[in-house]
């Protein structure tokens, strides 16, 4: 969707992630080029689950009962701290904001300063699966828990006109995955689907906001990350077409949006 976004000519003010989406954000907000587009591109398609998900021995204590989690956040700790360029939110280049959860009271919480790595983890730390992230002791969650999208956030900080990129969609006729990860992957993005809905509804009111179809359906898990280069064709021609077919002529959300279930979104606020 960035790529075909980029060559399109579309310049971000502002970057606002949740949950997976957090990660796409960081990267560009730090250099929201064509060539970081494609850096990503390629690191996605690299990366296979036991990258970020890698499953041990360990994981037999979540399973058990004996921790709250199953995944310790050491692998996707060690691949941002190997592929981000920078440490410091305030270092991007267009200015970047985080959401994630507090996970007693579901409030959100925006970071727009501190550490990039660690606000990451926060906003990704599925419930169940990662553990929560404590950070000026604050101990929180996914930030889909929240709100969902960052819609509102957005909004709360000026924007008038958004798209929004919803990322990692599987569709209601395809089967709940079984694996105790993917059931709380889709869980979360349950919520996510939800709050999107609301979201727009409420805020299209007052400010333009273009929801960029995701691929739906789609046949592979949200936990499979071994399809990211024929996903990421995919939605590059999905996104082109979209665009021809005048996807800025109208803001309107996405009908296959109300069968599906976001994972992680990204939101570019643009001139």
């Amino acid at each position: 969707m960035l790529w075909e976004l980029m060559e399109a000519g579309i310049s971000p003010d502002l970057v606002v992630g949740v949950s997976a989406g957090a990660i796409n954000s960081a990267f560009f907000a730090f250099d929201p080029s064509l060539t970081m587009v494609r850096a990503m591109a390629t690191l996605w398609s690299q990366l296979r689950t036991r990258d970020v998900l890698g499953i041990s021995w360990s994981t037999v204590l979540g399973l058990v009962g004996l921790r709250n989690y199953l995944v310790e956040p050491h692998r996707l700790r060690a691949l941002l701290s190997r592929e981000l360029p920078y440490r410091e939110i305030s270092a991007t280049r267009v200015p970047l904001s985080i959401v994630a959860a507090d996970q007693y009271t579901g409030e959100d919480v925006l970071f727009a300063e501190g550490k990039v790595i660690d606000a990451i983890l926060a906003s990704a730390a599925i419930p169940g699966v990662f553990p929560p992230v404590t950070i000026n002791q604050q101990i929180l969650v996914d930030g889909a828990v929240a709100v969902g999208s960052p819609i509102e956030a957005a909004c709360r900080l000026g924007a008038t006109r958004l798209i929004v990129l919803p990322c990692g969609f599987t569709c209601v006729q395809q089967a709940i995955p079984t694996h105790p990860i993917g059931r709380a992957m889709h869980a979360i993005t349950l919520i996510g689907a939800r709050q999107l809905r609301q979201d727009f509804a409420h805020h299209s009111k007052t400010a333009q906001i273009y929801v960029v179809p995701p691929l739906c359906p789609m046949s592979c898990s949200a936990y499979d990350y071994s399809h990211g280069a024929e996903l990421i064709a995919t939605a590059r021609d999905a996104t082109r077409q979209w665009l021809h077919t005048g996807g800025f002529g109208a803001y309107r959300f996405s009908r296959t949006i109300g069968g599906a279930y976001p994972l992680g979104i990204t939101v570019p606020v643009l001139r």
